[in-house]
């Protein structure tokens, strides 16, 4: 397949001069209100900016690589809405996809031909996925698939990994990453002790401790549960021969591996990180970029394990909101514009760009920092050590972080706030862009010094 040239979205005007006054009255303002009526001001953990020692950042506006912020801030966004926006904010076919879809309705509890053609492509594009069912949420994809696995396979017990982040249900808050991990929490209150027992969480890419686990718990254990590529705890490349052993080990004990492709699923190659690896899962969850930036994921493998789904098998799920004609939609004009432009060549190459400029300032600042970096995604550890696994990635300064990060936001950069996330690359940050963030981050990085 050829590489297109990606259409760039006009962008509204040039971001703030490094220097240019900033405020955010307006933002902590609304955060004041926000306070009285919603736990914590903000409707998702992270959003707070605890861990940045910052209010949050209202945003009223998105077009391109930018974000505009009520106060009339204007951001280079590398959060892209955790990583939805692979083509950036505003792109003219999710656009058009939506206003059609928004004139013939928004939701109907009835099958549409979107979700057939849907279906259809994401079967095509994920080797692995015979059958996919269509949900909400990241969460709810996981959920249901650690469900459908132990029915599957008559187990109780899951595997997990320290610093994986899997959504929020109950079986999956046992030493999470992402949002928990900043906060600085291994588990949630409100989850029946009994539960956390049936998982297991180990490190990250120790394979020596997986197989001890299973030789612990013999034929207990249901489903392995993974990112490929974790994405939650900043970010951790899999060692050569960790997903491979994962798989080997799967099939020897008659567990099923699961990838968790909410976050590196069409962002790091357009079968996902499966695909970039060569890993064949049995079960694969998605999210973020299947929805073209509206809430929806995914759950699909081999036709014989989804086959116990409801309607058609005894494994219960649902949803009135999946598969709705918007997210269909939205998720359709983004999966066919990756399937036709193929952007990872533009985008690998803008992710490429970025961290050699990094790690050419951490040279020159002499910065205690350490850069990892895959197709469409990047992390800056506070740490010189080499980041292998959650307790390595944890060994980061997160004050330092903190101070590094409301230096980038008063310059004009939107970097995700918290330093166990990754910053998200698009196919329309373009080299002024990446020219004006490294600036900033050599700002940032030389205060430190």
């Amino acid at each position: 397949m050829t590489t297109t040239k990606v259409p760039e979205v006009e962008k509204a005007s040039a971001v703030l001069d490094i220097g240019t006054e900033w405020k955010l009255d307006k933002s902590e303002k609304l955060f004041e209100r926000a306070l009285k009526v919603i736990p914590g001001g903000v409707n998702s953990p992270v959003r707070s900016c605890n861990a940045v020692g910052s209010t949050p950042v209202f945003i009223a506006s998105a077009n391109g690589s930018s974000i505009l912020d009520v106060d009339g801030n204007e951001y280079i966004d590398y959060c892209c809405s955790w990583g939805a926006h692979i083509f950036g904010h505003g792109h003219p076919r999710i656009q058009e996809a939506l206003e059609y879809a928004l004139l013939n309705g928004t939701s109907y509890g009835a099958p549409t031909a979107r979700e057939v053609e849907f279906a259809e492509l994401v079967n095509k594009l994920v080797p692995s996925m015979d059958v996919v069912r269509m949900v909400s949420s990241g969460t709810e994809a996981t959920m249901s698939a650690i469900r459908l696995a132990r029915a599957f396979t008559g187990k109780k017990m899951i595997v997990k990994f320290d610093g994986c982040y899997h959504g929020h249900a109950d079986s999956f808050l046992v030493k999470a990453g992402s949002g928990l991990a900043t906060l600085g929490i291994s588990s949630s209150a409100g989850i029946p002790e009994e539960l956390t027992k049936l998982t297991v969480s180990l490190p990250y890419n120790d394979l020596a401790t997986v197989e001890k686990a299973f030789k612990e718990h013999k034929d207990k254990i249901a489903a392995i549960i993974v990112e490929p590529i974790a994405a939650n705890a900043g970010l951790i490349q899999p060692a050569p021969g960790f997903l491979e052993g994962l798989r080997e080990i799967c099939t020897k004990h008659g567990a099923l591996l699961i990838f968790d492709e909410v976050i590196t699923g069409f962002r790091v190659a357009l079968g996902g990180a499966q695909a970039k690896y060569g890993i064949k899962p049995d079960l694969t969850c998605l999210g973020k970029i299947i929805g073209g930036g509206l809430p929806v994921g995914a759950y699909g493998g081999r036709r014989d394990i989804m086959d116990r789904v409801a309607p058609v098998g005894d494994v219960y799920q649902a949803g009135t909101l999946s598969g709705n004609p918007l997210a269909v939609s939205a998720g359709l004009a983004q999966l066919r514009a990756l399937q036709e432009l193929n952007p990872y060549s533009l985008i690998e190459r803008n992710t490429q760009k970025l961290a050699d400029g990094i790690n050419a300032i951490i040279k020159k600042t002499n910065a205690p920092c350490t850069v990892v970096h895959t197709v469409g995604l990047l992390c800056i550890f506070f740490t010189k050590d080499e980041v292998t696994d959650f307790a390595s990635a944890q060994k980061s300064d997160t004050d330092r972080f903190a101070a590094f990060w409301r230096s980038l936001l008063r310059s004009g950069i939107y970097w995700p706030p918290a330093q166990f996330e990754a910053a998200f690359i698009s196919a329309v940050h373009n080299d002024a862009d990446i020219d004006f963030t490294l600036a900033a981050i050599e700002k940032a990085l030389s205060h430190q010094s």
